[in-house]
């Protein structure tokens, strides 16, 4: 699983909220969740609901080299909970660039860039748990990569990304072999499918969309 955290603007001197943002890399699984500041009182208790929304198990936990993710707190987390934890290499910023991928064409698309108040973090984190993600798991197609032989360099594998490999996360989930061996205790397949089938795409993205206009009429516009 790649973490990462994208800050939703200053205002006059004034910190706005923090999303984070988590990826596995297997099946591009994504959780969102939305915290008033990545000190150790308001991010450990988020992590540990992002964790408990993955309907599989996280074997590895991998971050970049911010504070927030490095230090004794959420290791001791990580370690109760048997998962490996890695981090960035300084200066190498695509170690993490599934996150930073996805901090642009999702969490940034969905949510802007303007500042939003710190106080506004617990509705847009209930938004991200009952609206946004179920929309992206079971909803959003993602394109995943093709190694092929690479014609003009012998011996080398290209990577090659195909309409007809698009699926969601659900989807290349399923698709794996085996994979019912890997899910949480009390979660299926069965049950996530039928949640998936329970809206069609459409309808999905029509209640994400209202879902949002209603949040955003919470937050005032600045002023001055």
């Amino acid at each position: 699983m790649r973490i990462d955290s994208v800050h939703q603007g200053d205002w006059d001197g004034t910190k706005g909220l923090y999303h984070i943002n988590a990826v596995d890399c297997v099946t591009q699984w994504q959780v969102v969740a939305t915290v008033q500041t990545i000190s150790e009182a308001h991010l450990l208790p988020v992590i540990e609901q992002m964790l408990a929304q993955f309907p599989f198990l996280i074997l590895g936990f991998h971050a970049d080299n911010g504070s927030e993710y490095v230090n004794h707190r959420v290791a001791a987390m990580l370690e109760k909970l048997r998962i490996e934890f890695t981090r960035s290499r300084p200066r190498r910023s695509n170690d993490n660039g599934l996150a930073e991928t996805k901090n642009g064409a999702v969490v940034r698309r969905v949510f802007g860039y303007e500042h939003i108040p710190q106080r506004h973090a617990g509705r847009f984190n209930t938004f991200c748990a009952e609206y946004l993600n179920p929309f992206l798991n079971f909803h959003r197609p993602c394109l995943f990569s093709t190694d092929k032989p690479d014609p003009k360099k012998p011996g080398r594998i290209k990577r090659v990304y195909r309409a007809k490999d698009a699926m969601t996360p659900l989807d290349k989930l399923a698709s794996l072999p085996e994979a019912h061996t890997f899910m949480r205790e009390g979660i299926t397949l069965e049950h996530l499918q039928a949640l998936a089938t329970a809206l069609t795409d459409v309808q999905a993205g029509e209640e994400l969309k209202q879902a949002r206009q209603a949040l955003f009429k919470r937050v005032p516009p600045r002023t001055g």
